[in-house]
């Protein structure tokens, strides 16, 4: 196999130390840091491919991400602004009231994955926060997670703040949580709606290339 079909196996395997192995060889073998950049991101399309078909299951696509992740932080330091950049730039957090973490964790992985820089606010997020973190941190797009039914509102809450801010417009935004459907998505203003991370990150692409 190749260097990078090597770490594209190494990726889909969850290999998260072997990783790290795999792309200090492949670095000191002469690959540019952008063709490892390419072959994590394809592998993780992968990834996702099999987890949308049943394929693949939540924990292995959790070490796969991570795997991911360990081979990204050796590579970073070496790719120009514009390779770091990647696809584009998103935000996620969980709403405000909040606490869980593992699904929206777990989309936010998964975006990364697929070549995008993600920041995670974490839980518990405040409209406000979500307001500010778009005014500084000019993300293309926002993910806001929920699993509470009660919830539900501070989702409409950050949408409308957003409005009253004057940035609904710089920013696409997408909803996603067990309670959340594309009719509530429809009904509060979000640009789309994605059950699951392997959806997401197809909603992802779609909104912001």
């Amino acid at each position: 196999m190749s260097s990078t079909e090597v770490l594209m196996q190494l990726v889909i395997n969850g290999d998260t130390e072997g990783i790290v192995g795999g792309v200090q060889a492949a670095l000191e073998d002469g690959l540019e840091a952008k063709i490892v950049l390419h072959a994590l991101v394809e592998a993780m399309d992968r990834v996702g491919e099999e987890w949308r078909v049943g394929n693949m299951f939540i924990p292995e696509v959790l070490l796969s991400a991570k795997a991911m992740q360990n081979g990204m932080a050796l590579i970073r330091p070496q790719l120009t602004s514009s390779e770091a950049s990647m696809r584009g730039k998103v935000v996620i957090g969980t709403v405000q009231g909040d606490l869980h973490d593992i699904g929206k964790s777990l989309v936010g992985m998964m975006i990364e994955g697929a070549g995008f820089e993600v920041i995670d606010l974490g839980v518990d997020v405040s409209a406000t926060k979500f307001v500010e973190a778009v005014k500084t941190l000019q993300p293309d797009l926002i993910a806001l997670s929920t699993l509470l039914t009660t919830t539900l509102s501070y989702m409409l809450d950050t949408i409308n703040s957003l409005k009253e801010a004057g940035l609904r417009s710089e920013v696409k935004v997408i909803i996603g949580g067990a309670p959340v459907t594309q009719e509530f998505a429809d009904a509060i203003g979000a640009d789309g709606y994605a059950p699951d991370g392997a959806s997401a990150v197809l909603k992802v692409r779609e909104l912001i290339g």
